[in-house]
């Protein structure tokens, strides 16, 4: 059985633990731009995923424990999550398996406790893997 397309009111699942940053966890609903629909709801298509993005995620690492805070956004989808022959408006449609990659931006460093100042996180990203939660059934009908 193929693995289901990704419709309207699906999730992107963010993971908790991305590179050496410990975030909350966190999902984004996706919306489909595509021409096509799945039981009422549209499908999503590829570039779809690019309009997600989470600002204000709070974060810590194992060094650094006074949180900081960061943008979520999907860096780039797995092969497997395109469609190679299904297509709506032209474009791939995207499917619920595999992981994506996520990327976490920091906008204000996370700080190591320290006297007399607190150090801040170096890191001005993480690189991690999220995956698509889907209610949908229906499966890509042929890849």
């Amino acid at each position: 059985m193929a693995d289901p397309i990704v419709v309207t009111g699906d999730f992107a699942v963010f993971p908790t633990s991305c590179g050496g940053a410990t975030l909350p966890p966190m999902r984004a609903p996706m919306v489909g731009t595509g021409r096509g629909a799945v039981l009422g709801k549209r499908v999503c298509v590829d570039g779809d995923e690019r309009k997600i993005l989470i600002s204000g995620v709070s974060y810590t690492t194992a060094t650094h424990t006074i949180p900081g805070v960061g943008a979520l956004m999907i860096q780039q989808l797995a092969p497997a999550q395109k469609s190679k022959k299904t297509k709506s408006g032209g474009k791939p449609v995207l499917i619920a398996t595999g992981k994506f990659t996520v990327k976490f931006l920091v906008m204000a460093p996370a700080q190591q406790p320290a006297a007399p100042n607190p150090i801040p996180d170096t890191m001005l990203q993480y690189i991690g893997q999220g995956e698509f939660e889907t209610s949908n059934k229906r499966s890509n009908l042929g890849g």
